[in-house]
């Protein structure tokens, strides 16, 4: 077991009060809203059903015409289980082993290339460039203009501006937004829809098409997917990589391992850092759930905040010392879990399987390359209303050599 004293987290959090959970595993803040810090406690709120997605921009997504459907993450009850019952196939565990697995073998290649020939890249670019190449093929945005990655760079700025009619600075957000939708939808989901019509395939945009939504639903459909499985799985490429690259023996092990070590180690960095710092839901009806000193009912209507990064580092649910790098511990009984870094319940990410997996195929091939070094270490800043980090500035080189050719 290798075990570190202290806390191995990077990612260095201070938007929000900490509390120890057991003395506060769920309370109301003097802000209104309820947060929960205990991970049994953000486990039942995540996996109840009486709660809705709260947060996310859901303001926005509630703003919209009645007729268009919302996109999967901002629906909830029945409708919303159907749905995930039938993508949930794009996602299984056989699937994404026989389907995906030479796609980011391909897309890793591709990037580490690049990497190569220059001699030195910011991480934040491959692992960009991975993961639009592979959430780009599952959903089925295969026919894209060039140019995809810089429409989607748009989508995800680093400083989110809020669309609003309230001020100058509100209306070009909302302008820039509108100009970013056309562009996104004429470059990519016009040709994807044109493509998929004449010739239907088994991927996320044809379900879409089959079940008769419009373009203006597969588009919002498509920006969900794609921010979730790009920006997240970016993150999580240079976070991951961050902690290798200055923890020997860790590194070691990693690349000593068979695969299901290797994903084992990317779980417990992840339950360290997850890359979504916040959840969000609103109760629909009572929750009960276990305080400190006996239940605690929150009423219908309340906001609730689930402190991922606080109930993924629980001392009451985690075997030994819980801000520790420990692959393979038991969290809450079951073995090798990002505990709660991809949610739980109803909205539990579909994706993680490939997020993982895609990073392991990336890193084992970046950590195969000679002479590979962080040359330049990064600066996290936050993207608050996830409670969210961006890593940018990691620079990678390794020993160049001709592209194609292992170094």
């Amino acid at each position: 077991m290798h075990h570190h004293g202290g806390d191995a987290r990077k990612i260095e959090r201070t938007d929000l009060p900490t509390a120890p959970q057991e003395t506060c595993p769920v309370a109301r803040d003097d802000d209104g809203i309820w947060r929960v810090r205990g991970y049994a406690q953000a486990r039942a709120v995540l996996r109840s059903h009486a709660t809705v997605q709260a947060g996310l921009g859901i303001e926005t997504v509630n703003k919209l015409p009645s007729r268009i459907r919302r996109p999967v993450l901002y629906r909830d009850g029945p409708e919303h289980r159907e749905h995930r019952r039938q993508t949930a196939k794009y996602f299984t565990p056989r699937r994404v082993d026989e389907h995906y697995r030479e796609l980011m073998a391909r897309a890793a290649d591709a990037q580490l290339a690049g990497l190569r020939a220059g001699g030195g890249a910011p991480l934040s670019e491959l692992s960009f460039g991975m993961a639009i190449e592979v959430a780009s093929t599952i959903i089925g945005l295969t026919s894209s203009r060039p140019g995809v990655r810089a429409r989607l760079e748009r989508f995800f700025p680093e400083k989110f501006g809020r669309p609003g009619f309230t001020s100058p600075h509100g209306i070009y957000w909302a302008l820039r937004q509108g100009f970013n939708w056309a562009n996104f939808y004429l470059g990519d989901v016009r040709p994807a829809i044109a493509d998929h019509r004449r010739e239907p395939r088994d991927d996320l945009i044809s379900h879409l098409l089959s079940e008769g939504c419009t373009a203006a639903e597969i588009v919002g459909e498509c920006l969900t997917f794609a921010a979730a499985g790009m920006v997240t799985t970016r993150e999580f490429i240079c976070v991951a990589a961050w902690h290798l690259f200055t923890d020997e023996a860790l590194l070691d092990r990693y690349r000593a391992a068979g695969e299901p070590e290797r994903l084992a180690v990317l779980h417990e960095i992840l339950r360290l850092e997850p890359v979504v710092g916040r959840l969000r839901r609103r109760t629909t009806e009572a929750l009960e759930l276990a305080g400190a000193d006996g239940p605690v009912t929150v009423p219908p209507g309340a906001l609730v905040e689930v402190l991922v990064d606080q109930a993924n580092t629980d001392p009451g649910a985690m075997d030994g010392d819980p801000l520790s790098l420990c692959p393979g511990r038991t969290v809450d009984g079951g073995t090798d879990t990002p505990a709660l870094s991809f949610g739980d319940g109803p909205h539990r990410c579909p994706g993680a399987g490939i997020a993982v997996l895609e990073t392991d195929v990336f890193l084992t091939r970046l950590f195969a390359l000679d002479g590979v070094r962080m040359a330049v270490a990064p600066r996290v800043t936050f993207a608050n209303d996830i409670g969210g980090y961006e890593i940018r500035g990691l620079v990678v080189s390794a020993d160049g050599g001709p592209p194609g050719v292992p170094g």
